[in-house]
């Protein structure tokens, strides 16, 4: 629930961003979100990839998944500066990294339920978690529109978008320092 209103802000802000930052029309809109969404595929792929060898290398599903999700959300880190970059393809890249990473992110989130929970709860545990996080999405297209009223700056937004992720870690650290099933 943390995390997942960031991909809805990059959903539905990164077009209005990049107009307002580089003056991309809608005609010229299609070849830089292309190429977000294509690398954020890659990065669903590679995020699962990577935890998935590391257990399969002898790491334990808790080193394996943590540190695939540390990756990730190191990845994400550099859209604190998104707003100071002055060549588009420069912000597209980064924004591709970072959608890149969220998707690793979320292959791995998700892959926790399965972790930590008996089967007959998965199903659940996950649809409660992507209610949360749908929700979350909501609450986040209004907050950014407020931010960018009062502000006009996209600065904010990125910078939460930026640290987020290093902030779930955290607390998926602390509510689960080792990941095992939970007995329900």
């Amino acid at each position: 629930f943390m995390t997942d209103p960031i991909w809805w802000f990059y959903l539905f802000w990164t077009p209005k961003f990049l107009h307002q930052q580089f003056g991309l029309t809608l005609m010229k809109l299609g070849l830089p979100l292309i190429a977000i969404y294509l690398i954020a595929d890659a990065g669903s792929i590679l995020g699962g990839w990577l935890s998935s060898t590391l257990i399969k290398r002898g790491w334990s599903v808790n080193a394996g998944r943590k540190t695939t999700m540390l990756i990730c959300a190191l990845c994400v880190t550099p859209m604190i500066f998104i707003t100071q970059v002055t060549h588009v393809w420069i912000a597209v890249g980064m924004l591709g990294l970072a959608a890149a990473a969220h998707q690793g992110w979320s292959a791995n989130l998700y892959a926790l339920s399965t972790d930590l929970f008996p089967r007959k709860a998965v199903a659940s545990v996950a649809g409660f978690g992507g209610m949360c996080g749908a929700l979350g999405g909501m609450l986040i297209a209004g907050f950014v529109g407020h931010i960018l009223q009062f502000s006009g700056s996209y600065h904010w937004p990125f910078l939460v978008a930026g640290i987020a992720y290093l902030a779930a870690l955290l607390v998926v650290h602390l509510l689960v320092p080792s990941i095992r099933e939970i007995q329900i």
